[in-house]
């Protein structure tokens, strides 16, 4: 009895990285419903307090986001401890020395892009369940900050091991594959590092801990950039000339999430440079910066499903007969676009004046980023059924 799983790569780090997206997802629920005045962020005791004094609507939105991160949560933690255990018995095969002399060693940084999700995951799940947390919150920061540090050394030792091999011997990079975004994996992991390098800005008091974090976030999302910029440059190019490879067709919705997590670390970085440099951002400009990275997100997003569409990929990979880990690139989108639509409502059109906060209107766009939600909560348990469920029965191939 096989599974896909028992068939290891890489991309099944992307398993964890869409369980914690999704337990972002509704931290989002506690981070725009709940009153936190004197915080940057809800913690515990905001969470308590609204529960205690709210309505119905109230406790069933906090019950919702408590279940939900809960659930998320347990299953990121769970994903990358199976995803460490069997990327070390992977690195022992004739697979992985293949994996890495090809196009898809850039593959290997799914896990510091999962790492940096998990750190991330884990501070949600300490501020909304540990009482007192917030107390010694400064505390913290210096090792967040290390904690993303280290992995964002992993990230650049992944991709300075492909980019010493492919550009220093010719010829053994292929760019007749490299015919999709794939490439851009390593821009979408530095770019999780930034957002993460850059929480404690959003979150600290000190000056020189939002110092450091708004300068160590500027610096991994500058790299991302740049590396978006050639990957995806070069990336569509080949696509011009060979076509899209259709085992890769997600991979034209990687910028989609690469957009939110830059959205998000420009958020932060603005809400630290406010609190310790006097520094002021105008509610109207943060709502065009939002609405220019949704636009982004928007012309991608129709480019990667046209493609999907025309490729017949969701009949094939995820509701037919074959079964490809690449599919799990397919929740990040849904899972960015959920947390920009939250982000762009309450931070831009809400902040703006535009749109009334709990109106008619709010809960209109507020029931759009719920849509995307929960599209990518089937969608992952969809997955974790075809690839980690009960297994096939096989036959024996007679050896030559």
């Amino acid at each position: 009895m096989t599974r896909p799983a028992d068939r290891y790569s890489p991309l099944y780090f992307l398993v964890s990285l869409g369980a914690g997206g999704l337990a972002v997802t509704f931290f989002m629920y506690l981070m725009f419903w709940v009153p936190h005045p004197t915080r940057p962020v809800p913690v515990f005791e905001d969470v308590a307090a609204a529960f205690a004094a709210g309505g119905l609507p109230m406790q069933l939105g906090i019950v919702a986001a408590y279940i939900g991160i809960t659930v998320f949560v347990v299953l990121n933690l769970r994903s990358l401890v199976w995803n460490i255990t069997r990327y070390r018995s992977f690195r022992q095969t004739e697979a992985f020395r293949q994996l890495v002399s090809t196009n898809a060693e850039t593959q290997l940084l799914a896990m510091p892009l999962a790492m940096a999700m998990s750190v991330n995951a884990a501070f949600i799940a300490g501020m909304v369940f540990m009482p007192g947390l917030w107390s010694i919150i400064e505390y913290l920061f210096p090792f967040a900050l290390v904690a993303f540090a280290a992995i964002g050394w992993l990230a650049f030792r992944f991709l300075g091991d492909f980019l010493g091999r492919v550009l220093t011997k010719g010829g053994v990079f292929d760019v007749t594959a490299h015919n999709s975004f794939a490439q851009l994996l390593p821009a979408f992991a530095l770019s999780m590092v930034a957002v993460g390098f850059a929480a404690p800005a959003a979150m600290s008091v000190t000056p020189l801990t939002i110092g450091i974090s708004v300068i160590g976030s500027t610096f991994f999302g500058v790299a991302s950039v740049l590396y978006a910029v050639v990957a995806a440059i070069t990336g569509f190019n080949s696509m011009l000339h060979y076509g899209t490879a259709k085992e890769s067709g997600p991979t034209l919705l990687v910028v989609v999430p690469i957009m939110t997590v830059l959205g998000i670390l420009l958020l932060r970085q603005e809400h630290g440079l406010h609190v310790a440099f006097d520094a002021h951002a105008v509610a109207v400009e943060t709502l065009v910066t939002l609405t220019r990275l949704m636009s982004v997100q928007v012309v991608f997003l129709m480019l990667g499903l046209l493609v999907l569409r025309r490729q017949e990929y969701f009949k094939q990979y995820v509701f037919g007969a074959d079964n490809s880990p690449g599919a799990y690139a397919l929740i990040c989108p849904g899972v960015a676009l959920s947390v920009m639509t939250q982000f762009w409502l309450n931070k831009g059109l809400v902040a703006a004046g535009l749109v009334a906060k709990f109106s008619a209107g709010y809960w209109l766009i507020t029931a759009i980023a719920i849509a995307f939600q929960m599209s990518m909560i089937r969608l992952v348990f969809h997955l974790n059924r075809r690839h980690f469920g009960q297994g096939r029965k096989t036959v024996a191939v007679p050896a030559e």
